[in-house]
């Protein structure tokens, strides 16, 4: 068995090694995710973030925090869409699909439910002419070296980067909406952000 010092150097360089691909990531940002932004700012209706397998919790936690940026967004998972879930899509809609690849079968088949009825599509993908590429509106382009997740498939890195993006796009909405404090506290009147809010006077 490796002793506290080995496995603490691993874990380092773990985080050592993703820290780099987000430097990576960071740098390569284009226009599209600059485009991406003007879409949902301009949505009147609500967000919908979609992905599968782990691109599942990405999608999760990015609708949770567009809904904090003052972004209404709520998490539909592609393949409850193809289960009637896909009702839930408006024309003033936005809907978000994160797929690494662009090829996820039912990740593709909600995309072109969606296209049908009218609503916008943004792709958070590494491959802009993928199905799922040619099929949005805006394509947010995540691309990792490919040595960067364990055997090229544990998607360590890649979700990270994803969320990291995600995060970017969280805050220039927050702050081009002027999404203020007070507003924010009523949206998160529990748990330790709560007290804090309480404490501090923020909503009156």
């Amino acid at each position: 068995m490796p002793g506290d010092g080995e496995r603490l150097e691993r874990m380092r360089a773990t985080i050592r090694r993703e820290a780099a691909v987000l430097e990576q990531v960071a740098a390569a940002l284009d226009p599209s995710a600059a485009a991406a932004v003007d879409l949902l700012v301009a949505t009147r209706g609500h967000v919908l973030v979609g992905g599968a397998g782990t691109s599942n919790a990405v999608a999760r936690r990015f609708a949770h925090l567009l809904s904090c940026s003052g972004q209404p967004a709520v998490f539909l998972h592609p393949a409850d869409s193809l289960h009637g879930s896909s009702g839930a899509v408006r024309p003033e809609d936005t809907v978000i699909l994160i797929s690494k690849g662009g090829t996820t079968l039912e990740v593709n088949r909600f995309a072109a439910i969606v296209r049908q009825r009218g609503a916008k599509i943004i792709a958070f993908t590494e491959t802009p002419d993928s199905e799922l590429g040619r099929l949005a509106d805006a394509v947010v382009k995540v691309k990792i070296p490919p040595d960067s997740d364990p055997f090229g498939m544990v998607a360590t890195s890649s979700s990270l980067a994803n969320s990291a993006v995600a995060d970017a796009i969280c805050e220039t909405i927050l702050f081009e909406k002027g999404y203020t404090r007070e507003a924010f506290a009523t949206t998160h009147p529990a748990g330790a952000v709560g007290e804090r809010i309480q404490r501090e006077g923020i909503l009156k």
